[in-house]
């Protein structure tokens, strides 16, 4: 039995910080602007993960599909 490999899936690098106040910030570098600050490291790693899914979606939206997420798919026609 031969087995499928996906492909791999894309990751984007998310780096922490913490602030004087003690709230953490958490900044994906390779989309720009991409950062949130949460009370806790888990809270801005939620709160980033979304706004990234956002920018993402709203970068398809408008018509540019960055690689990272043309690999998240694949395409093929349907049997019939």
């Amino acid at each position: 039995m031969t087995r499928k490999t996906l492909p791999k899936t894309p990751s984007f690098l998310v780096e922490y910080e913490r602030e004087t106040d003690k709230r953490w910030i958490a900044d994906i570098p390779n989309l720009p602007g991409v950062m949130a600050y949460g009370l806790t490291k888990t809270e801005a790693r939620k709160k980033v993960f979304a706004i990234a899914l956002r920018t993402l979606a709203d970068k398809v939206e408008h018509g540019i599909t960055p690689a990272s997420v043309t690999k998240l798919f694949s395409n093929e026609m349907a049997h019939s």
